[in-house]
């Protein structure tokens, strides 16, 4: 899948050959001004992000014809909410689910880690957040590490390196074909896997400021809080990706590191998927994609 700034494209190599969904973007601060500001325009970015990566797997699960094997009841839902009802619920369960365990795992259980020592670390003040902070950074990466050992994960890492290259190749301005974009690397600054890893250092520090010992407290004020890391994120990321002085480097070298899991090195089919959505998003006004 790739977004461009003002259409998104999702291919897919599915069981009837190349399978293709375009989708117009009008940007929402294009209609409301104030959406485009800083910090305001990370959470809206994040938001359409999301949204359009859900689209894209529904339509990938289209493609592939997970639906070819219908039950009365897969039938009668088709009947009553239209067609792709079946995969738009199963894709929309996932992400309750998805979100539920997030916070589940990066949320709850370092808090809860953190009461269950609350009487070796209660006279430390803001270092039980800093404690918590550190059993999320170790879950995140244990998460990071355990998920990229799927074979089926492994594959869709194979295609995020694709993308990467072919970002890389069309924002080095080299005609984007196969061989063109086998040279580039397969990772980016302005990866999702390193914006998350921000989110996460800067959540350490963020959180800090949480000194309330009731976890449901917590845990509450964590949530409420969580929007506004995700905004100083994106904006840090953004910082990073348009940079490339020492400084920059550094402290964007742990996200790149991270990508080694989260990418790999594609085959020429799956490079050939990335050319066709990026042709596709390619703006028709120069200059209008650079961050």
């Amino acid at each position: 899948m790739m977004r461009g700034p003002d259409k998104s494209a999702a291919v897919v190599r599915g069981k009837d050959g190349i399978a293709v969904k375009e989708k117009k973007i009008t940007p929402l601060k294009d209609k409301y001004p104030v959406l485009g500001w800083l910090f305001i325009r990370g959470i809206v970015g994040f938001a359409g992000s999301m949204k359009d990566a859900m689209e894209a797997l529904t339509f990938s699960a289209e493609a592939a014809g997970i639906e070819d094997s219908e039950s009365k009841f897969d039938k009668w839902l088709e009947e009553k909410f239209g067609g792709g009802a079946v995969t738009k619920m199963v894709t929309a369960f996932a992400a309750i689910i998805g979100v539920v365990l997030a916070v589940g795992l990066f949320i709850v259980l370092p808090a809860f880690l953190a009461g269950l020592f609350a009487t070796h670390i209660a006279e430390l003040g803001g270092w039980r957040a800093a404690f918590e902070g550190g059993v999320r950074l170790v879950l995140f990466l244990l998460y990071i590490i355990l998920v990229s050992q799927m074979s089926d994960i492994k594959r869709v890492f194979s295609y995020h390196g694709a993308e990467h290259k072919t970002i890389a190749c069309y924002e080095a301005g080299e005609e984007l074909t196969v061989e063109n974009v086998k040279k580039y690397s397969r990772f980016h600054p302005r990866c999702g896997t390193s914006f998350l890893f921000m989110v996460v250092i800067i959540g350490i520090v963020a959180f800090l400021w949480v000194t309330n010992t009731n976890i449901l407290i917590r845990v509450g004020l964590k949530l409420l809080m969580l929007p506004f890391v995700a905004a100083i994120s994106y904006e840090v990321n953004r910082f990073l990706g348009r940079h490339d002085d020492l400084f920059c480097r550094v402290v964007r070298a742990p996200g790149i590191w991270i990508q080694r899991l989260t990418t790999n090195e594609p085959d020429d089919s799956m490079i050939e998927i990335g050319i066709e959505a990026m042709n596709r998003v390619i703006p028709n006004e120069k200059g209008t994609d650079e961050w």
